[in-house]
């Protein structure tokens, strides 16, 4: 939720004339009046700010651009407690460094977190199977400026500081793998975990459109999940081409 600043209070300190009486006497000229001090010059407005959202999607605009559920294979359905959005207005973002990350995030479902960088705006939803346990669950996040590129150049380097964790639920240790997948939106990420304790796996599809992160969870109790989640964020980087 975006606060609102108080606005500062401008205080005016008004000029009080100091009136001289000049005194004439016989045979003399009364001294010349002061010259007027010139009025001091009132200060300009402040050009107005440019709107740091302008062109931006908002989050109605890519929840249209999420898969629809004729995407999805027979027995997927939507879980509504997971369908969220910021509407038609913006947040404001988390300006802070890119943190050491937090390995044990990789155990959710919104990766992008792992980079502690907020964007203005979001979308996301996820598909569950509930006779298999599978998942697909769909995200895009929009940022200012290049911050999108520093997200995803952020994603690339998860297996690098997190090359295992161990699975909350399970306590089983969990082998985390990237790899970069050529022709995705302009650039994109697989990083695939997977465990001994575990039947299949799971991939995170990282791609960039523009100013927008697709990120793409796909579980399967089959594979790892990377054919699913590289089918479905190629879904979301096509309809993001052109708008993004």
């Amino acid at each position: 939720m975006r606060q609102i600043s108080t606005a500062a209070r401008l205080l005016t300190v008004a000029a009080l004339p100091l009136a001289l009486t000049a005194c004439s006497f016989p045979g003399t000229k009364a001294p010349a009046a002061a010259p007027k001090a010139a009025p001091a010059a009132a200060p300009k407005a402040a050009a107005p700010s440019a709107d740091p959202n302008k062109g931006l999607l908002t989050g109605t605009q890519l929840k249209a651009a999420l898969a629809p559920a004729s995407f999805f294979r027979t027995g997927f359905a939507v879980d509504p407690e997971l369908s969220r959005d910021t509407g038609n207005t913006y947040q404001e973002p988390a300006t802070a460094d890119v943190p050491t990350p937090d390995c044990t995030k990789l155990g959710a479902t919104s990766w992008t977190e792992i980079t502690g960088i907020t964007g203005v705006s979001f979308a996301q939803n996820a598909y569950v199977d509930k006779n298999s346990s599978e998942e697909f669950a769909q995200e895009i996040d929009v940022y200012r400026g290049t911050t999108a590129t520093t997200v995803l150049d952020a994603l690339g380097k998860i297996a690098m500081a997190c090359p295992s964790y161990t699975d909350g639920d399970t306590h089983a240790k969990v082998t985390v793998t990237e790899k970069p997948l050529p022709g995705v939106g302009d650039g994109a990420w697989a990083i695939t975990q997977t465990s001994t304790a575990w039947q299949g796996g799971t991939t995170l599809v990282a791609a960039r459109v523009g100013t927008s992160v697709v990120t793409v969870l796909a579980s399967s109790a089959k594979d790892s999940g990377l054919a699913g989640g590289t089918k479905l964020a190629k879904q979301l980087t096509a309809s993001l081409q052109g708008k993004a």
